[in-house]
């Protein structure tokens, strides 16, 4: 079982849920910039969480299914066809063998996750099958070509999840960024900004510029300065935080970010907010809202807990199928 890439669209590569525990080697994570949207697109066709499927960014590419095979789109609402016939995200298909998907422009969001039934069955490298477009690095270390071929896992496909259809209500997975404030913690640096820059990060919008890609998302706005420099000792990173550079206009760093980097630290997202940092598209506008520690994690865990009850009923009711 293959899945041949006939048109690769603007930026598809394959991702996982990251390869952890390599920083210590100067290895970042990687993995899908939404992960609750790539377990649940697995979910959905019968995988496991960690399957590797396609990351999908504004544009979408064409591919072939050499054999039968089940998928699921989850994420950014696309244009989506098989064989011609319109195909709904957040729920199962069946792609007969011979078929083709045609996925096209993003019409709402920048970026989905396509599950593939048994998923991508690729060699591990460092316990992740994940594209790392920064460093190259990976078992396909690029975006796709037009002319690969995607072998399928056919140990891990289930039969009863080609043979039935679910679907999910996006609303409480999927919402842009600029749908309310992203919430963040002060950083370390927080109080190193003078006061007028204080204000604007608190009360300012922010707009996403074109440089902006997996690495992080780069802000443009009111220029925001510290109230005397110091220099800063390079620290381990994690995604969410909010670097400022010495040209005031900050850095949200994302999946493929550096593993260290001594730019001061003015904030750090809330975990609960990164999947909508995966949707945001060049001149989206962003404010910041303040929260502390308890209730990020509050927010966190009960996400969390619905994502894992979701999937729990879902396996449930393949077992039953």
């Amino acid at each position: 079982m293959s899945v041949s890439v006939l048109a690769p669209g603007l930026s598809s590569s394959v991702q996982d849920l990251g390869r952890c525990g390599h920083a210590a080697l100067g290895v970042g994570r990687a993995g899908a910039l939404d992960g609750d949207a790539l377990r649940l697109a697995n979910a959905l066709v019968g995988n496991l969480p960690g399957a590797a499927g396609i990351e999908i960014t504004l544009t979408g590419p064409r591919l072939r299914f050499d054999a039968t095979v089940a998928f699921a789109l989850c994420g950014a609402d696309f244009e989506a066809r098989l064989d011609g016939a319109i195909v709904a995200g957040w729920r199962s298909h069946h792609a007969p063998a011979g078929s083709q998907l045609e996925l096209g422009h993003a019409r709402s969001g920048c970026r989905a996750w396509l599950a593939l039934g048994g998923g991508i069955a690729l060699p591990r490298m460092l316990d992740s099958r994940a594209t790392d477009l920064n460093a190259a690095l990976g078992p396909l270390p690029r975006a796709l070509r037009a002319g690969d071929v995607l072998p399928l896992d056919t140990l891990h496909d289930p039969p009863r999840a080609r043979r039935r259809r679910w679907s999910l209500d996006p609303r409480p997975w999927f919402a842009g960024a600029d749908a309310a404030p992203l919430r963040v913690l002060p950083g370390r640096d927080h109080a190193r900004l003078d006061a007028a820059s204080r204000s604007a990060f608190h009360a300012m919008p922010f707009r996403v510029t074109a440089t902006s890609n997996r690495v992080g998302v780069r802000l443009d706005g009111t220029p925001l300065r510290l109230e005397q420099a110091f220099e800063c000792v390079s620290e381990p990173l994690v995604p969410g935080v909010v670097q400022l550079p010495p040209g005031g206009q900050p850095i949200i760093l994302l999946g493929e970010h550096p593993v260290s980097g001594g730019y001061p630290r003015i904030g750090q997202v809330a975990a609960v907010d990164l999947p909508r940092l995966a949707q945001v598209r060049p001149g989206t506008a962003l404010r910041f809202a303040l929260v502390d520690a308890a209730t990020a994690a509050a927010l966190l865990h009960a996400r969390r807990r619905a994502r894992d009850q979701l999937e729990a009923r879902i396996r449930a009711r393949l077992e039953q199928a």
